[in-house]
């Protein structure tokens, strides 16, 4: 039963990513490839097109793992400091709600993937059935990740309490001790539960000092698509 499930979900990100770069990506674009199991098959429907069409793109990765994705798939591989002004930035989520705004960071690259989608002028995200909400904090539990200064960890872990938020030092695989992120920065995941105002709650965690960046990304999104367990899609617009 639960490979029967796993298939379903793999088809359901691979129906998204496909869609996405069809309808998205065209010749000459410069494109941010954001990171996650879902923009895997984004990827390797850009490497099809650009094989099949003769497309010519420029992909600005926001993580190792979208890095690795650029390079073994044959693409162009970019940088912003080269390419400051992007066209479509293609990434994914944990948790979408219904006014597109998103949870990110379960993967630890919630900081490279805002500053790219930032400098985007589009952010399109492939997701699966799973990560569709009416509200941030219904279906992802595991909290909202924070990029932090390392030397301010206890006392951001305090004022995280204070505003009624549960906060965990999120820790490495197999190492002992914290995870360390491609920036050199500890994540708190904070519970906060379901977010009846997520942009408030963004604007004050980001006041504290030693805070870098959150993984609440708000009003930055375009469309998402949604692969379902059917094999059928959805997909909301701002």
């Amino acid at each position: 039963m639960k490979k029967k499930v796993d298939n379903l979900i793999e088809i359901a990100k691979k129906r998204a990513g496909v869609a996405a770069v069809d309808e998205f990506v065209r010749d000459g674009m410069i494109l941010g490839i954001g990171s996650g199991s879902t923009v895997v098959y984004a990827v390797n429907r850009l490497v099809e097109r650009t094989k099949n069409e003769g497309l010519k793109v420029i992909c600005i990765p926001t993580s190792f793992q979208s890095t690795q994705l650029i390079v073994n798939g044959g693409l162009t591989l970019g940088d912003l400091s080269r390419y400051p002004k992007i066209d479509v930035d293609i990434d994914g989520a944990d948790e979408v709600d219904e006014n597109l705004n998103l949870i990110k960071g379960g993967g630890g690259c919630l900081l490279q993937e805002k500053i790219i989608a930032s400098n985007s002028e589009k952010l399109v995200i492939v997701a699966d059935y799973r990560k569709d909400s009416k509200i941030l904090g219904e279906k992802w539990k595991k909290g909202i990740p924070i990029e932090i200064v390392s030397m301010a960890y206890v006392a951001l872990m305090k004022k995280m309490a204070k505003m009624g938020g549960s906060p965990v030092l999120r820790l490495a695989e197999k190492k002992v001790g914290p995870l360390i992120t491609d920036n050199g920065n500890f994540i708190l995941d904070v519970d906060f539960g379901e977010i009846s105002d997520p942009k408030m709650l963004n604007q004050k965690i980001k006041m504290f000092p030693g805070v870098v960046e959150t993984g609440l990304f708000i009003e930055m999104t375009e469309k998402v698509y949604f692969g379902q367990k059917d094999g059928s899609l959805i997909s909301r617009k701002r």
